[in-house]
């Protein structure tokens, strides 16, 4: 937003890439992309991915698969906001984000997740509260630990499984962790 407000629109992991607008045919997008946790990427040449995905090979249909996915996250975060309350999309968030760590254990202060979810400061600090009373995690200062992950499927809205499905679907030999 021009007054520098955001919010998530994906969560991308070791299960895709970021950038499909070049092989979009749109070069640029108005997006950008932001490191939430610690790991490794590759950066590729855009010419050379291009160039592959050109070939009409199986690179273009992973590539196509996976934006397919990632389309269908888009959209499913973008209803969950509108329709489900915030401890409903913070276990979404974490879900989807585990699923692409490999660990229990997510580094990330209030800040960054009501930058994440659009919403305020204290609003993440009472949601993220009450999931610890509950015991699905345990939160100190700027540490997630997921201690009760079917707890907190189960109380996620059905969003996290429709996405979860959907990239299970179409990317079925890649796995996110």
């Amino acid at each position: 937003m021009e007054d520098g407000a955001s919010a998530e629109i994906a969560v991308v992991g070791n299960e895709g890439l970021v950038g499909i607008s070049l092989f979009m045919g749109g070069h640029s997008t108005s997006s950008q992309a932001v490191v939430q946790a610690a790991g490794q990427g590759f950066r590729l040449d855009a010419g050379i991915m291009l160039q592959e995905f050109n070939r009409s090979g199986a690179v273009m249909h992973l590539l196509l698969r996976y934006t397919q996915a990632l389309i269908t996250q888009m959209a499913q975060t973008s209803v969950c906001n509108r329709h489900h309350a915030l401890d409903q999309q913070l276990c979404r968030w974490l879900l989807l984000t585990l699923d692409r760590l490999h660990s229990n254990e997510l580094v990330m202060t209030q800040d960054l997740l009501s930058n994440i979810l659009g919403v305020r400061r204290a609003s993440i600090s009472d949601a993220a509260g009450r999931l610890q009373k509950d015991g699905l995690i345990r939160y100190e200062r700027g540490r997630v630990t997921v201690l009760d992950r079917p707890g907190l499927e189960g109380r996620s809205c059905e969003c996290y499984a429709v996405v979860k499905k959907e990239y299970d679907r179409l990317l079925p030999d890649i796995k996110a962790t």
